[in-house]
């Protein structure tokens, strides 16, 4: 069986930077063991499916070694596709996942995203142990799906080392490590050893975290992100209550075909 499959660099206006993200689209859902055995040969943080057409899509994400509930780079890409690839023209997507509904629209050069609001909450006793999972001590712990370390300064973000090990035997799926940025309201690293990403080059997801903590803690809602991994990458985001806007270029990298077998025969 032959399926297309695109990889973009989402939250990047150039290729080799932002988050590469497979895409593919499906007539039907495949058997879940071909889905993940697709998302660990392409080996990227995340390979998104989707199946449906004008313009509605249900939307699933795989990680090399696990189903994820929320992906924003591979949700920007596979807008991406949508809009340049599978309807060309169209300027507005709708996904079902399992998150609940997203959207993506275009604006301008851009895509945003609107994804739901995911506020944390302090989490002070885990000090200790996001300390030693990231070697360096934070000024504050939170969480929600994801623990939360704030740092002091950019420079703190940028030379953390984390032990990878410590960092997956912590209770949540993935580690922020945020601080105030040089010429961005603020900066980020995102590391989930624990679902096969030990550090992934941009996170929408996390977002959902920093967004309202960031928007509350400067008291604005409008806010320019950037994510300082080594590939490095942009969001324009706003704070709307219950959801978050995050917005990114795309740039495709490559388009193309599998050949796989179909476990449902």
């Amino acid at each position: 069986m032959e399926l297309r499959l695109f990889q973009v660099d989402a939250f990047a206006s150039r290729v080799f930077a932002g988050n590469p993200a497979a895409v593919v689209p499906l007539d039907r859902w495949l058997d879940d063991a071909t889905l993940q055995g697709i998302a660990a040969e392409n080996n990227l943080s995340e390979t998104a499916f989707l199946v449906g057409g004008n313009g509605d899509y249900h939307i699933r994400w795989m990680t090399p070694t696990s189903e994820v509930d929320l992906c924003g780079h591979a949700t920007l890409a596979s807008a991406w596709v949508v809009f340049n690839e599978v309807e060309k023209g169209r300027t507005e997507v709708r996904f079902r996942s399992k998150s609940g509904p997203l959207r993506v629209s275009a604006s301008g050069s851009r895509l945003a995203l609107d994804f739901p609001s995911r506020p944390p909450a302090p989490a002070d006793d885990s000090l200790p142990a996001l300390a030693e999972a990231l070697g360096s001590r934070p000024q504050a712990a939170l969480a929600s799906r994801d623990a939360l370390a704030v740092f002091a300064s950019e420079d703190e973000v940028r030379s953390l080392r984390p032990d990878m090990a410590k960092v997956a035997a912590l209770d949540c799926l993935g580690l922020i490590a945020t601080a105030p940025g040089r010429d961005s309201d603020f900066v980020s690293r995102f590391f989930a050893p624990a679902v096969g990403i030990p550090e992934d080059p941009v996170t929408g997801s996390a977002h959902c975290t920093l967004v309202p903590y960031w928007a509350k803690r400067l008291g604005r809602t409008s806010l320019f992100a950037r994510q300082v991994s080594s590939r490095g990458g942009e969001l324009w985001c706003e704070d709307q209550g219950a959801r978050v806007t995050i917005a990114g270029h795309c740039a495709k990298y490559l388009a193309g075909s599998i050949d796989v077998a179909d476990g449902r025969g």
